[in-house]
């Protein structure tokens, strides 16, 4: 989402860095380039405007002007302004004996789906390294939306697809308090210590929306109100959020659709302009897409020095430590084949969009799109799949006729599949010798991929491994 603004930063902050000495005159011209690209990325311009100022009083500082690396110094102070501006430290829950969390937002924002996912995120918090200290929690999940049956549907196939209890008012029910107080009792006899709310939105805020809220939020006393903001909407978000947080009192928000591709200025305004924390992010469609929103980790990204921690999360959720020992020791004693190289890519699938996980990876966040393009693995994927039993554990006894019938099943050509073919025979032979592999790495570490291009240059291809 925030590729856009991350390569006009870091533009900004290579320009700097060339600079022998800096003074307040090449200070000045890059903050107001970092201005003009945080108004362009959809800032709030007051936000922006605040943002810049503080970033000038620190830069100008007499230890920043004198300092031997002041371009680092620069980035330093960037990064610490923008984790600021997301609120500084991850905002936990405000957990109670038992715990009400009301879910409001507009209709799309992705509130019934939020609900779920953070149902799934507090029953297994040991998703994520940061999270495995928390008490794993029973969550309920109530539906509260009469005015979308398809919501309650919704909501219902999500808590059975996660394990999650789900209340679902009948049909014919239009009074959402004598719901409320039905889910109430019937929380009672669950044994769960989290109830979350998904309530009913609208195309817009509204008189009748506001009073409902109300009215539910004086029933139900809270610990929580989380506010479901859609990043792809812009400012809209950081209005909508500033109407609710009059009038209900928010604790926290929610952004949704933070993968997608529009330019990300609400999330660096919504904790400016509502004083309130962004406690989780949705980073997909998918249940598992979904975590705990962590300021200095996304500031890291923005500034491109990338996000290992969640990397190394994702990894952790997605790779099953038995299928990872094995497909180690076939690779060990060369028995690693088509099969198990499949196996790795749909693991790599699992983590997410490639665009995402190398954006977590220090600076490849500016790798070429076409170098990281998902499809390739899908490509890689139909022509393996293409390939029988005793091929994929063979490749040697793919001859020409083979490979054309692979071709045409895989809706590929011949030179795709003989290219595939001669990258998995290169990895091969580099895994079997344990110092040619530890050079490649070295190389790797250096800038180039040695074996896995076809002109073996030392710079970083255009296309990676498997492509």
């Amino acid at each position: 989402m925030f590729s856009q603004l991350s390569e006009k930063l870091q533009q900004s902050f290579k320009n700097l860095r060339g600079q022998g000495r800096l003074s307040e005159s090449n200070i000045t011209d890059a903050l107001r380039e970092v201005r003009l690209a945080l108004l362009d990325a959809d800032v709030h311009f007051a936000v922006a405007k605040e943002f810049i100022a503080k970033v000038k009083e620190r830069a100008m500082g007499e230890e920043v002007l004198k300092s031997v690396t002041p371009g680092q110094q620069i980035v330093k102070i960037f990064h610490d302004e923008l984790t600021a501006l997301l609120g500084g430290d991850n905002a936990p829950i405000n957990f109670g004996k038992p715990t009400r969390i009301l879910v409001v937002g507009l209709n799309g924002a992705g509130k019934t789906t939020s609900s779920a996912k953070l149902a799934r995120l507090l029953k297994n918090p040991g998703l994520f390294s940061t999270m495995k200290g928390e008490t794993a929690r029973s969550p309920l999940l109530i539906a509260l939306d009469l005015v979308r049956p398809a919501a309650i549907e919704q909501l219902a196939t999500l808590g059975q697809q996660i394990e999650v209890p789900v209340f679902k008012p009948e049909s014919s029910e239009s009074d959402v308090l004598a719901v409320a107080r039905q889910a109430l009792a019937w929380c009672e006899t669950q044994g769960g210590n989290v109830e979350i709310y998904d309530t009913a939105g609208r195309r817009e805020i509204d008189d009748d929306l506001v009073g409902e809220l109300v009215r539910l939020k004086e029933l139900l006393r809270p610990e929580e109100i989380l506010l479901v903001c859609d990043a792809a909407t812009g400012q809209q978000a950081v209005s909508v959020a500033e109407k609710f947080h009059a009038a209900l009192g928010l604790t926290g928000l929610i952004l949704t659709k933070l993968d997608g591709d529009a330019r990300g200025g609400a999330a660096l305004s919504l904790r400016s302009v509502t004083g309130q924390p962004i406690k989780f992010a949705g980073v997909g469609e998918k249940v598992e897409q979904f975590e705990p929103f962590y300021p200095e980790r996304l500031a890291g990204r923005i500034l491109g020095m990338g996000d290992v921690v969640s990397l190394v999360e994702k990894a952790a959720e997605a790779v099953e430590v038995e299928e990872m020992t094995r497909l180690e020791a076939k690779m060990k004693n060369a028995s690693f084949d088509l099969s198990d190289f499949l196996a790795q890519l749909r693991m790599i699938k699992r983590m997410g969009p490639l665009e995402n996980l190398l954006g977590m990876i220090p600076g490849a966040a500016s790798l070429h799109s076409s170098a990281v393009n998902g499809k390739e693995l899908q490509r890689v994927e139909a022509i393996i799949l293409s390939m029988t039993p005793g091929e994929r554990k063979r490749p040697e006894i793919l001859n020409a006729r083979r490979r054309q019938r692979i071709a045409r099943g895989s809706g590929n050509s011949v030179t795709e599949v003989n290219n595939l073919l001669l990258r998995f025979g290169q990895m091969k032979k580099l895994a079997k010798n344990t110092g040619k592999m530890k050079k490649m790495m070295s190389r790797f570490a250096s800038g180039g991929i040695p074996g896995l291009a076809p002109n073996h240059s030392q710079t970083l291809p255009n296309r990676l491994p498997w492509q």
